[in-house]
């Protein structure tokens, strides 16, 4: 088996795992988290993991300076509340890039917004 679990460089861990777990209705594994969190589904997946900024020494993590947050990089993630996750990025006052929309390439409703540091995601219904 092979899963992806992606790490973002953020600001603000803490607050970065308060934003995803409202959005996503997740958990989180290190509570009061400064350094590094991960996000895990209902059965433990790691759906993501969220680090600070230069700690570490992660080659590509050391600066936001050395690089764009999100240039390259778009998140995806299937929901089976599609509705209820929109209701929830428009509480969170997120910046939404694209309204819900159905996407006829990928036989799927979705729609687009950043997160706290700029990244992009696209939450997916899952396909009709």
């Amino acid at each position: 088996m092979i899963r992806t679990e992606p790490i973002l460089a953020v600001e603000n861990v803490e607050a970065s795992s308060k934003w995803y777990r409202m959005l996503l209705q997740c958990e989180n594994t290190h509570e009061n988290a400064e350094v590094f969190d991960q996000l895990i589904d209902a059965d433990g997946t790691i759906l993501l993991c969220l680090h600070r900024w230069g700690d570490h020494e992660h080659p590509s993590l050391l600066s936001p300076d050395r690089g764009k947050a999100g240039n390259g990089l778009l998140l995806f993630f299937r929901v089976d509340q599609f509705d209820k996750a929109w209701e929830r990025a428009q509480a969170l006052q997120a910046k939404i890039e694209e309204e819900p929309h159905f996407n006829p390439f990928a036989g799927h409703h979705e729609f687009t917004l950043r997160d706290l540091d700029g990244y992009y995601l696209t939450i997916c219904s899952m396909p009709c």
